[in-house]
């Protein structure tokens, strides 16, 4: 297993509902833990990531800061349509500190993986990094 959300490895960030320039949401995929995209206060926020190819994803590790409520969907289509849900998770407040979570997700297939943060612990949330754990599928 290897982190297929990299954009060295070709992943790519292909929406984001919210942009700055100085905290684009390419960071949360450069492998860099100290660069972050952050979200414009309004909820939900999300961002999609596109696989070279469809993956056999296990977990997810996401570091953040003030995420309250994340959503994790996948698509199994060559374009980010049709979107299933995967995962709901809780997230414990860090008072602004970084979270970091782990999400097992067993063994699911995705040509995209979509982020939904739906809600959050202040008006603004930050996403540092993105880890996927998988595999090409074959």
């Amino acid at each position: 297993m290897f982190d297929v959300a990299l954009k060295s490895a070709g992943a790519q960030v292909v929406l984001a509902t919210s942009s700055d320039d100085k905290y684009p949401p390419e960071n949360i995929i450069d492998g860099d833990s100290e660069t972050f995209w952050t979200t414009t206060g309004l909820f939900p926020q999300e961002f999609v990531i596109k696989f070279t190819s469809m993956m056999n994803m296990s977990k997810v590790e996401l570091a953040s800061c003030n995420v309250r409520r994340l959503i994790l969907e996948k698509s199994m289509d060559s374009e980010p349509l049709n979107f299933e849900p995967i995962k709901e998770i809780e997230m414990n407040s860090h008072d602004g500190q970084l979270q970091s979570e782990e999400i097992n997700l067993g063994n699911v297939q995705a040509q995209h993986l979509r982020v939904v943060i739906d809600s959050a612990y202040d008006h603004f949330a930050a996403v540092y990094r993105l880890h996927v754990d998988g595999t090409a599928a074959h």
